[in-house]
């Protein structure tokens, strides 16, 4: 028997198809969003590094998916505090903060498998806190908190022996150079503990910590020990021994005991002390240098290029931050103030007084002049710069560093500057130039300044592309700060 087919009308039919539709896109869009979601997951447990050293800051995603097209910020108590940036596929640097520039690395070989981690080289006590790792991809965002401490292993123990006292010896131990603070103890022989006067530990100006614990020896006691100075948070000590003979101990002339004792340790102990005072020397040396330098930077300066001082085969950006050496003679007026044939230029602006600061980036030049020179000086032929010709300038050249003074003055320069401070105290009569790459002090210029001073430019000829690249006047960064926005 054959069936009539039922008849359907077309608005009824997507009526009812409708919600189920709609649901259906619904549940994709959740199921989409939810694919996307990922957490990010730091160490369980500080990670501690050694001063001097390098740390290593470990993140991954899970689930493990790339992350070679999401954005990854390592910073610190704010947002803007850039440790380290990654994004559209390669390292930013622009945003990073200047005490981290040239000293961290994202290590990317697991990339592809959510994993990535931060390398902090020369390890500083101002690194020491927490960090955050910040993934972002394009619909979903998520961070860890990490945590680096900073230890230092401080010098080996010097031993001292400080006279007679209570029928013994007195004999003290010193150590310097320590973070945080050590742990410290007189042992004997046999490793056992000796009762000693209460230690003295005091910061020192650096931010380590020094040491002092002093022990009475006696003839009935052991004659040999040690002192033993450790790091509990590295899990590392250093110990120095000390071995008194008897006839050392007081008896008929407590006096000659001593001095010979003094006369015997003398010979060990002054090389010793010599050198631990040469690394303190040092260390504050580099330190207050630091110091200037950061101080200097409160006088920064918006410094421009003066187009009528350049000669002309100088190429000046539009913004007049940049000159580089080009590859024509450009047809420009010969003007008096033009320098010519010398590839130079000046600063548009004039200082009369007070203090000035401002940063030269020189890159990988091999040949460069930055530095001040009077208004007034010479600007036809070929110049001589020197102080009493009205220029005071610092120069590389020939593969080396040095001040034009006269005769010159070698630079002994241990880490290659990218970029160079200029800080002029007009009223003290000194220009004082600073690698800004490590913060060191290059030299100081001491004169006594009459009239306008202007900033001066050498790019140095460019010989066969080797020096192509512009001399770039710098912004000087100001602190850190700020939030994430909406």
């Amino acid at each position: 028997m054959r069936g009539k087919v039922p008849s359907f009308s077309p608005g009824s039919t997507v009526s009812s198809a409708l919600p189920g539709y709609v649901a259906l896109c619904l549940t994709l869009q959740v199921h989409r969003l939810a694919s996307a979601q990922f957490t990010v997951t730091g160490p369980d447990h500080p990670i501690t590094a050694s001063l001097g050293g390098e740390a290593v800051l470990p993140c991954h995603l899970s689930p493990r998916i790339s992350a070679e097209n999401m954005e990854l910020r390592w910073f610190r108590s704010q947002f803007s505090a850039v440790v380290h940036l990654y994004r559209d596929g390669q390292d930013q640097y622009g945003e990073q903060m200047q005490e981290y520039r040239g000293r961290t690395e994202l290590l990317k070989d697991d990339i592809t498998s959510g994993s990535v981690s931060l390398r902090i080289r020369d390890i500083r006590l101002s690194d020491e806190g927490q960090y955050k790792c910040f993934f972002k991809s394009s619909v979903f965002f998520e961070d860890a908190i990490l945590e680096l401490q900073v230890a230092g292993l401080g010098s080996a123990p010097a031993i001292s022996v400080e006279g007679h006292q209570d029928g013994g010896i007195r004999v003290v131990c010193r150590s310097a150079g320590w973070y945080p603070e050590p742990e410290v103890l007189w042992r004997d022989l046999q490793g056992q503990l000796l009762p000693s006067a209460p230690e003295k530990i005091s910061q020192e100006s650096n931010g380590l910590f020094q040491t002092e614990i002093a022990i009475v020896i006696t003839e009935e006691s052991n004659q040999k020990v040690s002192c033993c100075v450790r790091n509990p948070q590295l899990d590392q000590e250093r110990e120095s021994e000390i071995s008194i003979a008897e006839l050392f101990f007081p008896r008929v002339n407590p006096w000659m005991v001593a001095l010979g004792v003094i006369l015997v340790l003398l010979a060990v102990l002054i090389p010793l002390a010599s050198y631990c005072f040469w690394r303190q020397h040092r260390a504050k040396d580099k330190l207050q240098a630091e110091l200037r330098w950061r101080s200097a930077q409160l006088y920064a300066v918006d410094v421009t290029l003066d187009p009528d001082t350049a000669n002309p085969w100088l190429v000046l950006s539009e913004d007049r931050k940049c000159v580089r050496d080009g590859d024509t003679r450009q047809d420009l007026p010969d003007k008096p103030e033009r320098f010519d044939p010398c590839p130079s230029v000046l600063g548009a602006e004039g200082f009369t007084g007070g203090r000035r600061y401002w940063e030269v980036g020189v890159g990988d030049k091999t040949e460069w002049d930055v530095g001040i020179c009077r208004e007034s000086v010479r600007r036809k032929g070929w110049v001589t710069l020197s102080p009493k010709d009205g220029f005071w300038v610092v120069r590389l050249g020939d593969g080396g560093y040095k001040a034009l003074t006269s005769p010159r003055t070698p630079l002994p320069v241990s880490v290659r500057p990218g970029r160079v401070g200029i800080f002029l105290d007009y009223g003290a009569g000194e220009v004082s130039f600073y690698n800004v790459t490590d913060g060191s002090h290059l030299f100081t210029f001491t004169d006594t300044f009459s009239g306008t001073l202007r900033p001066y430019f050498y790019t140095g000829l460019n010989a066969g592309g080797r020096n192509a690249a512009p001399l770039i006047i710098c912004p000087v960064p100001a602190p850190a700060g700020g939030n994430l926005g909406p």
